[in-house]
């Protein structure tokens, strides 16, 4: 009986041992070694845009070795396949570049002492293969390779093809190489820690004590900015970029952990957008570590893990790992793993949202071939079990630009909390050259998340990245790879005239039919703009106008421009519309009718023709009366057709004549003659025929003119008769000139003695 409790008390106690470790997980997460050892020593690793990790060795560290090697660990196929390098790319730097392609820049030109490679070459995940790009100006063996905002890369730091330090920035432009060399005027460490900042700038967070600002677009150092409170180098320490995220409006804090032999275990936080920065110890990691390793989380939290108290020293390696929680600042503790890693060792987020954590590498010619996985506490329920995971079912687009919305689509939307965006990693040497994790806003449909992308490159360089989506209780998805891209410069619209097909010749007062389409090759059309000189209507905003009216003869050119989406105008399309003269121009054919005004009182006028058609001319005949007062007058002759007309002047002179007697009195013997000279005198257009008389003959007298008519102007000569029983005295003779209705008269005073 006792040996039967004994058996059940052992039994008891190990399954509570299992259940206690099942809750463990929940609370600090879990570690377990993968089965395949790792082929070549990882010194450079790097998570692909197709979930896969690259691994580039170079030597090795073993100056012997020419067998230049890098490696694809398939992580779904659970497969690692080698390769031969045509190079030594030991100790580089590597980025990924906007496209999704490894940048790996540097390497080893020289061992004992080292001396670094200007060569370059660019690992193409589609195609499994590298390719070398251009040669920088010299050589970098421990550089730093940041991305910039406009999708450029700076690489910084390193030892030259001679040894000493490359102490200037060069900057990569893929497809066109690099530029020229920047130089700091300090000398930097191997390998700094450079984070590119919201801002544009690129930050200096050490090894050493001084931080410092690069800015890209002046090509300039600041002096130094922040001096950290560790006093000591924090050599093979590391340093991240916390998360950017909308609700902190992206602001930058940069933490940096352990470093130094021995190692310190402090860590310390500089929140940039202060405006003067400073930093400020954070908590403590629970061992000191150099040559150590950070991983950013989903959930923003950072794992610290790795390295050791003495440099390359395995019996005091950190076994320890611990989980950094930003909005506590504080430290908790994440398990611990097996396996002492310490040079040459390196971590990366997985798209699964674990972590793997490689490599070690104390002495020449042996390295740690085993690959542990942390599973973080958010894939844990509290009893240990494994959690639910939200589900991203598809992303629409996958690609997109900066500000834009896309579609997250996922049966958890209801239940979702935050979507992040996580660069995969570039990891080498203590230090993730590419890791960043950018928070977004969404709006939340029926199974459906509109989420909107980072706002510019500086908060996230273009690039392929891991977008997680996580529950109310930080459980994160598995990631889905997206493409985020600076959107390519707007290209203008095409404007087009549909109607008419070509240029057109119309009548005054008539209509023309126009309409026009608009073509976009990077969006839509938002709007439209027609003017039409010399039109009714005079514009529009429709595409399809319709009728426009020529009134008035002459050429006018309609135009037609069309507006995108982005804001810009096309060239404009024109057609020129010539409507004829009424004098009967080029393609007239209307019918032109006259008229005239500006007669005077009591004259008429007729045309002959009253109306021509296409062209041709008239005959317009002015009549005046008695009663048209005399004097100049300007005559409007209109010719008109339709709604357009032309008008001619010309001037009408109606013309009058005057009569003057001389002498203007005379004596006459009663029985004689007396003669007077009567002088017409036609005034200005004056034309008529003057008929004279005369009036007031005293009795037994009479008169008698010659001639007794003049045309136009002139003389006439009046004889007087009187015979002798003309009685004496005074008489006034009236002299009449009369000329159609016109009526003129002079007087002659006679006396008969």
């Amino acid at each position: 009986m006792r040996i039967a409790a004994a058996i059940v008390v052992a039994v008891g106690l190990a399954i509570l041992g299992v259940q206690d470790l099942h809750a463990q997980a929940s609370v600090q997460g879990q570690w377990r070694t993968v089965p395949l050892l790792m082929p070549v020593n990882p010194v450079h690793i790097a998570v692909t845009y197709d979930g896969k990790v690259l691994i580039v060795s170079g030597s090795g560290n073993v100056a012997a070795e020419t067998n230049f090697r890098a490696a694809v660990w398939d992580l779904q196929a659970s497969t690692i396949t080698t390769q031969s390098l045509a190079w030594d790319m030991f100790c580089n730097g590597m980025v990924a570049l906007s496209d999704g392609r490894i940048l790996v820049n540097g390497g080893n030109l020289q061992y004992d002492p080292f001396h670094g490679q200007p060569r370059n070459t660019i690992f193409d995940p589609a195609l499994g293969t590298f390719t070398d790009v251009e040669n920088m100006a010299h050589g970098r063996w421990y550089p730093t390779v940041t991305a910039l905002g406009d999708g450029r890369v700076m690489t910084f730091s390193g030892l030259n093809e001679t040894g000493g330090t490359n102490t200037a920035v060069e900057i990569y432009t893929s497809g066109s190489g690099w530029s020229a060399e920047y130089p700091a005027g300090w000398t930097p460490p191997l390998y700094p820690r450079m984070h590119l900042l919201p801002d544009g700038r690129v930050f200096y967070s050490g090894s050493g004590t001084q931080s410092r600002f690069f800015n890209p677009a002046t090509h300039a150092w600041t002096g130094v900015v922040a001096t950290t409170n560790y006093t000591g180098t924090r050599t093979y320490g590391t340093s991240v970029l916390l998360p950017l995220t909308p609700v902190n409006g992206y602001a930058p804090r940069v933490m940096i952990l352990g470093g130094g032999s021995p190692a310190t275990a402090t860590t310390e936080i500089i929140d940039l957008s202060a405006p003067t920065p400073s930093w400020q110890y954070g908590p403590s990691m629970s061992q000191g570590r150099i040559e150590m390793n950070a991983t950013i989380l989903p959930n923003g939290k950072v794992l610290a893990m790795g390295g050791s108290v003495n440099d390359e020293d395995t019996s005091t390696a950190s076994l320890k790992a611990d989980l950094y929680d930003p909005a506590t600042n504080t430290f908790s503790s994440a398990g611990q793993n097996v396996y002492p890693r310490v040079y040459h060792s390196g971590s990366l987020l997985l798209p699964d949202a674990t972590v793997m954590l490689t490599g070690g590498n104390p002495t020449r010619g042996s390295y740690e071939q085993r690959t542990e996985i942390y599973s973080p506490p958010y894939l844990f329920n509290g009893d240990g079990s494994p959690a639910v995971r939200p589900v991203i079912t598809d992303v629409s687009p996958k690609a997109f630009s900066y500000g834009s919305t896309f579609q997250v689509y996922t049966p958890d939307a209801a239940n979702i909390t935050s979507v992040v965006f996580v660069h995969p990693g570039s990891q080498t040497h203590a230090f993730d050259m590419d890791q960043r994790l950018v928070g977004t806003s969404f709006t939340t449909g029926s199974g459906v998340l509109t989420v909107t992308a980072p706002p510019n490159g500086n908060i996230a360089p273009a690039g392929y990245y891991m977008l997680f989506a996580l529950n109310a209780a930080g459980v994160p998805s598995v990631a889905t790879f997206v493409h985020l891209a600076a959107s390519a410069p707007n290209q203008p619209p095409t404007a087009t005239i549909t109607s008419p097909a070509s240029n057109v010749t119309v009548n005054p007062g008539q209509a023309v039919s126009f309409a026009g389409t608009g073509s976009d090759p990077d969006g839509t059309i938002a709007s439209y703009s027609w003017t039409f000189p010399g039109g009714t209507p005079a514009s529009s905003a429709l595409a399809n106008p319709g009728n426009v009216t020529y009134n008035t003869p002459g050429t006018y050119v309609a135009s037609f421009t069309v507006t995108d989406n982005g804001g810009l105008t096309s060239s404009a399309a024109t057609r020129t519309i010539t409507g004829p003269d009424v004098t009967g121009g080029s393609g007239f054919t209307g019918t032109v009718s006259f008229s005239v005004t500006g007669l005077p009182s009591g004259a008429t006028a007729t045309f002959n023709p009253t109306s021509v058609s296409g062209s041709g001319s008239t005959t317009l005949s002015v009549s005046t009366s008695g009663t048209t007062p005399a004097g100049n007058y300007t005559l409007a002759i209109t010719a008109t057709s339709g709604p357009a007309s032309h008008t001619a002047n010309v001037t009408l002179s109606v013309g009058d004549f005057s009569i003057s007697a001389s002498p203007a009195s005379g004596t006459v013997t009663r029985g004689g003659n007396a003669s007077y000279t009567v002088t017409i005198a036609g005034g200005t257009g004056f034309t008529g025929t003057v008929t004279l008389s005369a009036s007031g003959l005293p009795k037994f007298a009479n008169a008698k003119f010659n001639p007794v008519s003049v045309v136009n102007s002139g003389t006439s000569v009046l004889t007087v008769n009187t015979n002798r029983n003309v009685a004496p005295g005074s008489y006034l003779l009236i002299v009449t000139g009369t000329s159609g209705n016109r009526v003129h008269s002079t007087s002659i005073t006679l006396v008969v003695q």
